[in-house]
């Protein structure tokens, strides 16, 4: 059995989507011929936004799971900003109005931590990887990012060593959504320019999860489109148990995950006001982190048809999307929402509910939602569309009978994604 090293700073107890990819592909990477070895911070050195003990069930008795120390300098952020959480997703769940002092923070952040502030695991990590690959036969190197200064890892290890190396990247690096809210200079974009380009010309593979993700680092034109493979997200089906929809006095419609002041809803607040103008018996449910300024917005909602809740941990949240009527998907209004595929998609598919996405209608989770029948994707201003969607799912809940539908999400299962994985990285390694 060949064997891959795992650089991944997310990992359980770390909880959030950032965890989910490589901890499912580790979990069935054995049954397709790899010994996954994962390597991670130590989580008493960490500074995750959530935490999710439940995860660590995923693991398994035999992966083996090495654990290091690290300088994490989001201290000085929670010092210069006066916040104690950390930043999730890049700041991208604080709002928009910001005091001076958190303005700060992220101009340090975004100027002198680059290219983020979890950097300070690098040596540690790098120490780590080394006694590994004298002590072991690796075969493959993965390193996944964000953070991107994970890349970092894979690139020195690359040069040392000399063995394949796959860079995952979920995000985009110098073109995600919230770059521009850490005010970097021309200096900072430089140096970040820099460090991608190394990462993206020497790694021998790039692995990304979506079409759109593939267009930006192929647009760098700096590398060739061969070069860069897509295996997206998925589900695990044994997370599932396909509990029944609720049939109590509401029709549930349910968002999960983050919902910053870049996700735009105000015509969704309109639609949804619509809808209760007619069926008083319907309501929204948040679960997850919800910024200030969106909080205000659907404040106009009575309380009886609204609740938010925060964080849970992850077994929780696929509870909740089951015992929904409806799913909600919002996409982040920027440049490179077309490309934003998020993990959720999958499992939203996977508890068999009706997905209602605001985006881009034209980008891969629309994309999605068509291919697998599975839902349908609406512009952020399409008011009688949202309405008529919403309508649409209403009545389809009060039916006690469903029609079979045909289950096209099925080949996004973990399972299969990672024999996809083997394959590339046998195409690797020989």
């Amino acid at each position: 059995m060949k064997r891959v090293l795992i650089i991944s700073y997310y990992w359980p107890p770390s909880g959030g989507a950032g965890v989910q990819r490589w901890l499912k592909f580790s979990k069935f990477l054995p049954e397709f011929g790899w010994e996954p070895v994962i390597l991670t911070v130590d989580p008493s050195k960490a500074t995750y936004p959530v935490r999710d003990e439940s995860l660590i069930k995923d693991q398994g008795e035999d992966l083996e799971v090495v654990r290091t120390d690290s300088n994490e300098w989001f201290s000085v952020y929670k010092k210069v900003s006066g916040n104690d959480r950390v930043p999730y997703a890049g700041f991208a769940s604080e709002s928009k109005t910001i005091s001076f002092k958190q303005k700060t923070a992220r101009f340090v952040r975004g100027n002198f931590f680059l290219p983020d502030p979890r950097k300070g695991w690098n040596k540690y990590a790098i120490e780590a990887a080394r006694k590994l690959i004298k002590e072991k036969t690796i075969d493959c190197i993965v390193t996944t990012g964000p953070p991107h200064s994970s890349q970092l890892i894979g690139l020195k290890l690359k040069k040392e060593f000399n063995i394949p190396w796959l860079a995952d990247f979920r995000d985009p690096w110098t073109d995600i959504y919230y770059y521009r809210q850490f005010y970097p200079t021309l200096i900072a974009q430089r140096i970040n320019l820099n460090y991608e380009k190394k990462v993206l010309t020497q790694a021998d593979i790039i692995l990304t999860v979506s079409q759109g993700f593939k267009k930006i680092f192929v647009g760098k034109k700096i590398i060739d489109s061969k070069k860069v493979t897509i295996i997206s997200n998925g589900f695990d089906d044994e997370d599932f148990q396909q509990q029944e929809e609720s049939r109590g006095s509401y029709f549930v419609l349910t968002y999960v995950g983050t919902l910053s002041d870049i996700y735009q809803i105000d015509i969704f607040i309109e639609a949804f006001l619509a809808l209760l103008s007619e069926y008083p018996n319907c309501k929204l449910q948040f679960i997850g982190t919800v910024s200030n300024n969106q909080l205000v917005k659907l404040s106009r909602i009575p309380s009886e048809n609204i609740e938010v809740i925060p964080h849970v941990e992850h077994k929780k949240a696929i509870e909740y999307m089951e015992r929904s009527n409806a799913l909600l998907l919002v996409i982040p209004e920027h440049t490179s929402g077309q490309g934003i595929l998020p993990g959720k998609i999958f499992e939203y598919m996977a508890s068999e509910r009706n997905i209602l996405g605001i985006g881009p209608v034209n980008g891969d989770s629309s994309s999605m939602l068509s291919e697998t029948e599975a839902g349908i994707m609406l512009s952020y201003e399409d008011l009688e569309g949202i309405k008529k969607t919403m309508l649409k799912f209403y009545h389809a809940s009060q039916d006690l009978e469903f029609p079979e539908k045909e289950k096209k999400y099925l080949r996004y299962s973990r399972k299969n994604l990672t024999e996809e994985l083997a394959s590339i990285m046998k195409s690797l390694v020989g």
